[in-house]
């Protein structure tokens, strides 16, 4: 597809998680190199503003996208109608050219888009969702950095940067350096959390894996948010060397410099998973084998993920592969990566760790 005619603002809708800006990097770097001098209005979280903010990156500033259902959900929160009526409103006075939908199926984010008032809209559909003027079937197992490359693709955007890349600012390294116990040390992350309790690799076995590491002389700080702080403590109370709990104590530039830093990062499948691997640091990562598919790293060299083949929920054998229902069949509470054994994580690490040295 050509290039769209007279496009002097675009905005583009995707208000999820961390790791979900991250895969949309490359698409908007795509918009960026082939509308160059159009405004580019990204629309997400508080948590996207405080990530790009003075940060080298496609876009040119961040709207926060009020409570919205399928679109921005906050637990305990819900939409209120006043608020979305307001947000739509001075969306309106924006006069965008083309508004992008890079947010799942559209059954919900279509509708947002739409109430943008932009001149054309793009992206992904399901068959119960609004039609836009350029869109693609969304069809859930697909990676998701492709998925949005082929949506902006639609109104004449690519780009050879198919890796998500971030750009690490002094600022973040400064931080990051001021919560090390000794900058000179080499060091790992482990970090145990994920918003999905069933992508969480059971604590004894990070702690088993951050022994490891230690008795290899790397110092080991366990990071996450403050509502991952059991699982941290958990941690570090099953080690039998010493770690350091960074919990809460680092904002999301920090958090970006220390990954930036780090010899290797021991990880779930989540959102700081994604930023080390923008940030060219090497991950070993736990994941449900499907979702591989869409999250896998780009790139292999220096990236060892961790599959776990568990179809089935482990307590009540409900199937949890079909992405076509509403809700999921069960919500037990239990790790579907428990399959992955420390020697297996332990072997990659030496793995990565030895090609560290020998890139040196």
């Amino acid at each position: 597809m050509p290039t769209l005619p007279d496009i002097t603002k675009i905005a583009v809708v995707r208000a999820n998680g961390l790791g979900d800006l991250l895969f949309a990097f490359p698409a908007l770097q795509a918009l960026r190199e082939c509308y160059p001098t159009a405004e580019i209005v990204y629309i997400g979280t508080p948590l996207h503003q405080a990530f790009l903010a003075d940060r080298p990156s496609p876009v040119d500033r961040v709207e926060i996208a009020p409570v919205s259902r399928g679109v921005r959900e906050v637990p305990g929160a819900s939409e209120d109608a006043a608020a979305l009526a307001t947000f739509f409103a001075r969306m309106s006075e924006e006069y965008f050219d083309l508004a992008i939908q890079l947010h799942g199926g559209g059954r919900n984010s279509n509708p947002f888009t739409l109430n943008l008032g932009a001149r054309i809209t793009a992206g992904t559909r399901t068959p119960d969702a609004p039609l836009l003027d350029y869109w693609i079937p969304y069809v859930y197992y697909q990676r998701e950095v492709l998925r949005w490359l082929e949506v902006v693709s639609l109104v004449g955007a690519q780009t050879a940067q198919i890796a998500p890349c971030v750009t690490v600012l002094p600022s973040d390294l400064d931080e990051a350096r001021a919560a090390l116990v000794d900058p000179q040390r080499p060091f790992v992350v482990l970090h145990c959390g994920s918003t999905d309790r069933r992508r969480q690799w059971p604590t004894e076995r990070f702690a088993a894996v951050g022994d490891y590491l230690a008795g290899r002389g790397l110092d080991v700080y366990l990071t996450g948010v403050p509502a991952e702080q059991p699982l941290i403590d958990a941690v570090y109370a099953q080690m039998t060397r010493p770690s350091h709990d960074l919990c809460g104590r680092l904002s999301i530039g920090g958090l970006t410099g220390l990954l930036s830093l780090t010899a290797l990062m021991v990880t779930n499948d989540t959102g700081p998973m994604h930023v080390a691997q923008a940030v060219g640091s090497p991950t070993i990562a736990m994941f449900w084998g499907p979702n591989i598919v869409n999250a896998g790293p780009m790139q292999q060299r220096k990236h060892r993920p961790q599959l776990s083949w568990t179809m089935h929920c482990p307590l009540c054998g409900a199937d949890m592969t079909d992405p076509h229902v509403e809700e999921l069949p069960c919500d037990h509470d239990t790790s579907f990566v428990a399959r992955v054994m420390v020697e297996e994580v332990i072997g990659a690490a030496e793995d990565l760790l030895g090609q560290t040295m020998n890139d040196e």
